[in-house]
């Protein structure tokens, strides 16, 4: 049986799992009200630092889910995305519009890797 290790783990939930050399992240959000820049910024510094945690980083991605809370902030998020991802790394990756848990949120990242 394979060992499962959670991390930054509560009551609801984990902020990622490892199991047979996947990482699979929570969704992250940013600060609620700050821009669509400054959380998707934010999101992926977190996915940055859980990564870097479960022993992977974004090179490693296999998959990204991306949420907006509104489709027209889609180039907004990508102009942060496009300089974030990895040069020849680039996860199977989704995007779609969402109300999502806050109104203040406005961008939400889910991503699993390989470790």
């Amino acid at each position: 049986m394979s060992d499962i290790t959670r991390i930054e783990s509560g009551a609801r939930m984990s902020q990622a799992v490892v199991h047979n050399g996947v990482v699979y992240l929570a969704g992250q959000v940013g600060a609620e009200g700050a821009s669509v820049t400054e959380q998707t910024e934010t999101v992926l510094a977190s996915v940055d630092r859980l990564l870097k945690e479960a022993g992977t980083d974004k090179t490693r991605l296999l998959t990204t889910q991306i949420w907006v809370a509104d489709i027209a902030d889609f180039a907004e998020m990508n102009a942060v995305w496009d300089q974030w991802v990895a040069p020849g790394h680039a996860p199977a990756r989704w995007t779609g519009e969402s109300k999502l848990a806050k109104p203040g949120f406005k961008v939400e990242i889910i991503v699993t890797a390989a470790v």
